[in-house]
């Protein structure tokens, strides 16, 4: 192991030799080529390539280098890692709030995510995705929190009142208090038919965490469970990742209670508290 470790540091401690192995990966090259292209030395090459012929991984052919078996084992492993790297430190902030212990959910499902969570001069990003998302899709199946402010809401109901096909499972709390944000609003969005509500108990991460199908995009909402303050949207096109939010979701969904009466809800005796703005009348 301790060899092992060796090369690693060899490796990533000179972005020129990564610069190399990268080059080569996509076509053999001269010396020249491969200096033009990492921006190294003529010293430095000359010493980068001496090294990896030693090692052999690469190997020459008149003036033209090429990987051995051997280095193209040890590029496309590197490339891996780094990767890998490059993902955990997009996620690395927002990574208390993702979902861990839902079955199947690994990093990987968020390979090529895009990651919209508040800056320091600029809060509104994630707010910003989720609405443009909203505005882009004629579909949405999913669970847990929302975003349960005053203006989100109003766009969403707009959009279910438009035509939008919505299928949600809720906390019954959280369903409490989007009723109480406007009771009038949310019964008669109820009573279409392309607009599903589900009640379940014992939602997971349901305290800062909601997930969200579109069309052809699964995203993840994180919030700060103390505070309900939205920390990042996370969202991915990949098809490994809409399989397994829709096998999350339709697990929750076998076990939830359909709210299918609107009748009943006008009835509810709503908590004096409300989300942060005035409320919406139709």
């Amino acid at each position: 192991m301790a060899k092992a470790l060796e090369d690693v540091e060899f490796l990533v401690s000179s972005s020129h030799r990564v610069g190399v192995l990268n080059a080569l990966m996509e076509h053999p090259r001269d010396r020249n080529e491969l200096r033009e292209t990492t921006g190294a030395s003529s010293p430095t090459m000359g010493r980068i390539l001496s090294d990896f012929e030693t090692r052999r991984w690469i190997e020459r052919e008149g003036h033209t280098y090429r990987l051995t078996g051997s280095g193209e084992f040890v590029a496309d492993r590197l490339a891996e890692f780094l990767e890998a790297m490059a993902l955990e430190r997009r996620l690395r902030d927002i990574s208390p709030w993702l979902p861990y212990e839902l079955d199947g959910f690994c990093v990987d499902l968020l390979t090529d995510a895009v990651v919209s969570y508040p800056g320091p001069g600029y809060p509104y990003e994630p707010l910003e995705r989720n609405e443009h998302l909203l505005e882009e899709t004629e579909t949405i199946r999913g669970f847990g929190m929302v975003l349960l402010k005053a203006s989100v809401l109003e766009d969403f109901f707009d959009r279910v009142f438009d035509g939008l096909e919505v299928e949600m499972i809720y906390p019954p709390h959280v369903f409490e208090a989007i009723l109480n944000w406007n009771s009038e609003v949310v019964c008669e969005a109820v009573e279409l038919d392309t607009h599903t509500v589900y009640l379940h108990d014992d939602l997971p991460s349901s305290e800062w965490c909601g997930i969200c199908l579109s069309d052809t995009r699964l995203s993840i909402c994180c919030y700060e469970p103390d505070t309900g303050t939205l920390r990042s949207l996370v969202d991915t096109d990949t098809a490994r990742a809409y399989e397994w939010g829709e096998s999350i979701i339709e697990r929750y969904r076998t076990e939830a209670q359909p709210l299918d009466d609107a009748e009943d809800l006008r009835s509810v005796d709503l908590p004096p508290s409300s989300p942060n703005s005035e409320s919406k009348s139709r």
